[in-house]
């Protein structure tokens, strides 16, 4: 009775999370702008110009300094501190190679499903705007309320009442929370990308006798490609470092950086939880790198007009 009672309490607390979100994205939707971000046509972009600091150049660089340092040095040398210490283990754990392993291959997958599912909607969404699309665009964003405790207690009961305990505690249930949970930040990278890929390129394609199909595979894709590389990335940093929802549905004998570290270091075991945090700051700084590369590489960073994506070849 009294573990009902609480569940209950932690439903209603999370249906007024929701109101609360309902209302900031109806809020969103009346403040946004409807004009078109696409362009297209020579020398409709201008060179960038970088401008200097001056005197302000030494604060900011001190500031950004002091940032990096709160967020990334401090958790670093936490970690190095309790590994150096070397205290004698006291949990019994998965090997490190092991929960790196898994959480790639659950992140990995819960990236790529939410990157392949959100392009669908942002097709529908910036291709053929109205309010039902509007309105199920901005429905996908209340998810992000919700704790995700609470969406893996939904895929358990839902799992436990209808289908007979059928997937629970398996990868793809695990995977499948991952993308219920993540799938609005793989929505925003995609959607991102979209509104910037001139539908005029698709229709002048298919002028030239180039399928739709074909179409949106030789023009628009190679051009919301950055986006989807945002939008898996994006999906696959919050998987690999999301706790609560992974206790409930990670399989029986399968630990990740996140459960394995938590479990250690809620039995006071430091030393041996350190490893962990610290390959779960390298598996985060890996793809934010590439991707900011991938960026840096794009001639619009680098000062230079992007030059016009050709059609030649498609007639």
């Amino acid at each position: 009775v009294g573990f009902n009672a609480e569940f209950q309490a932690a439903c209603a607390l999370s249906i007024v999370l929701v109101l609360m979100s309902l209302l900031i994205v109806v809020g969103e939707g009346v403040g946004s702008g409807q004009g078109r971000v696409s362009r297209v046509g020579p020398g409709v972009q201008r060179e960038l110009r970088r401008h200097r600091l001056g005197k302000a150049t030494v604060p900011v660089l001190a500031a950004y300094a002091a940032l990096v340092l709160a967020a990334l040095g401090l958790p670093v040398a936490a970690a190095v501190y309790w590994m150096v210490q070397g205290a004698e283990p006291i949990v019994v754990g998965v090997s490190l190679p092991s929960a790196a392993l898994y959480t790639a291959l659950y992140s990995g997958a819960a990236a790529l499903v939410a990157t392949i599912m959100a392009m669908p909607v942002a097709v529908l969404v910036i291709r053929h705007p109205g309010r039902a699309h509007r309105a199920l665009e901005r429905a996908t964003f209340l998810v992000l309320a919700m704790p995700g405790l609470v969406i893996a207690l939904a895929l358990t009961y839902f799992s436990e009442r209808y289908v007979g305990g059928f997937g629970f505690q398996s990868g793809p249930m695990l995977v499948l929370g991952y993308v219920l949970l993540f799938f609005p930040l793989a929505l925003v990278g995609v959607r991102a990308s979209m509104l910037q890929a001139p539908p005029g390129l698709e229709e002048v394609a298919r002028s030239l006798g180039t399928s739709r199909l074909g179409a949106f595979l030789r023009v628009t894709l190679p051009l919301v490609a950055p986006g989807l590389a945002a939008a898996f990335c994006l999906v696959f940093l919050a998987a690999a470092t999301e706790l609560t929802a992974t206790l409930i549905l990670h399989p029986n004998n399968v630990e990740t950086l996140a459960t394995q570290f938590w479990a250690y270091q809620t039995n006071y075991s430091y030393g041996q939880a350190a490893p962990f945090a610290l390959t779960i700051i390298a598996v985060a700084a890996v793809p934010s790198y590439v991707l900011a590369r991938f960026f840096d590489r794009l001639p619009a960073r680098r000062g230079v007009a992007a030059p016009a994506p050709s059609l030649s070849g498609l007639s």
